[in-house]
């Protein structure tokens, strides 16, 4: 079994459920059974992650009927489309209301097989087997699940827990070094929005996060997730501050889907996302200049992009972020920062600094 240190609670009363990070999770068979109510599971993961891991996870549950689905690897896939392919798959093996899914990969497979979960026989378990940094650190936790639309991103989809979250660090190990400075983003994220101490953690010891050092990678997870876990605990749908997670995201959405979800990565798109906010922040006379110098130099070590593509106007950004599920009563809301460790929520900003902010190119 895992131990105890190596365990974090999502408190949210009787949808309670754990977070295990550890090294050799996958072949750990006594850490999936307490999740698992009935016989049927079935495993949904990608073409990459396929032949690395299905492998050992099938095997740890081999007492169970396992039914396996391998889609396509991308963002582009996170459709309706491929969705139903998991709905084909559960009533083609028969799987009842006592069936358990687990979502064996990134974030696109953690979203759209929870979003399955939630709606298949009006919802049943699931479970989330990270296998990326970003999944790991942010995605799998909270139980937001969704699908993409062309017009935006993850407009259709279900606020709905996992059984728990099984987060096994030997994954990272195969992980394509652009893949892990994208995670790198979201891991920035929580030091810019509530861990100054973090970020600070963060600057010291970033090329070791980069050369995948285990110990550095596991501080980084845990912290993380302690992080978001806590913020969840207090506001799970997202209506107070459940929303500062969404730091760069308004900005780094609008990058996704204009490049119709190709080209960059999900992180890749907030680390711009994030740094446009910081620096907005910084014109509204609330982030000091060397908090954005600070944010700047992190994401610049993680190998990140600081800026949108050159090709987004302002008019295409602007229309874009109009359909941010932020948006309320017609008013756009952003994150915002007053300082390192301290985010904001709001729609009182000068729309115009907003304007020339996106026609800049810093």
């Amino acid at each position: 079994m895992v131990d105890a240190a190596n365990q974090l609670i999502v408190e949210l009363g009787d949808r309670s459920y754990p977070i295990h990070i550890g090294e050799g999770l996958l072949q750990a068979s006594d850490i999936f059974a307490p999740y698992i109510q009935g016989e049927q599971v079935l495993i949904v993961t990608n073409e990459t992650v396929a032949p690395l891991y299905l492998g050992p996870i099938e095997k740890s549950l081999s007492r169970y009927q396992v039914d396996t689905l391998v889609l396509p690897d991308g963002e582009r896939y996170k459709t309706l489309q491929y969705l139903n392919k998991i709905y084909d798959r559960l009533l083609e093996k028969r799987h009842n209301r006592s069936t358990t899914l687990i979502a064996l990969g990134g974030g696109v497979i953690g979203d759209m097989t929870g979003f399955a979960a939630a709606t298949y026989q009006r919802g049943v378990s699931f479970i989330q087997v990270p296998t990326t940094l970003l999944a790991q650190v942010d995605s799998s936790v909270g139980g937001k699940t969704a699908v993409n639309h062309p017009q935006g991103k993850n407009m259709i989809g279900a606020f709905y827990q996992p059984e728990c979250v099984i987060a096994d660090t030997a994954t990272l190990k195969t992980l394509p070094e652009r893949e892990l400075h994208a995670g790198l983003a979201e891991v920035v994220k929580y030091g810019l929005i509530a861990d100054e101490g973090f970020f600070c953690w963060l600057e010291t010891n970033v090329e070791q996060l980069m050369g995948k050092c285990p110990d550095s990678l596991a501080v980084a997870i845990m912290r993380s997730c302690e992080n978001k876990a806590r913020i969840v605990s207090q506001d799970e749908r997202e209506t107070g501050i459940r929303a500062i997670l969404n730091l760069g995201h308004t900005f780094g959405h609008a990058i996704e889907t204009a490049q119709s979800y190709s080209d960059w990565l999900h992180g890749e798109a907030i680390a711009a996302g994030m740094v446009m906010a910081a620096e907005l922040s910084r014109l509204l006379g609330w982030l000091p200049s060397d908090g954005v110098l600070r944010a700047r130099e992190l994401l610049g070590r993680c190998q990140l992009p600081l800026w949108a593509p050159s090709t987004m106007s302002a008019d295409r950004f602007l229309d874009l972020m109009a359909v941010d599920k932020k948006v309320m009563d017609g008013s756009l809301r952003l994150v915002l920062l007053k300082a390192i460790g301290q985010a904001i929520v709001t729609s009182e900003f000068d729309h115009q600094l907003l304007r020339e902010l996106l026609k800049s190119r810093l």
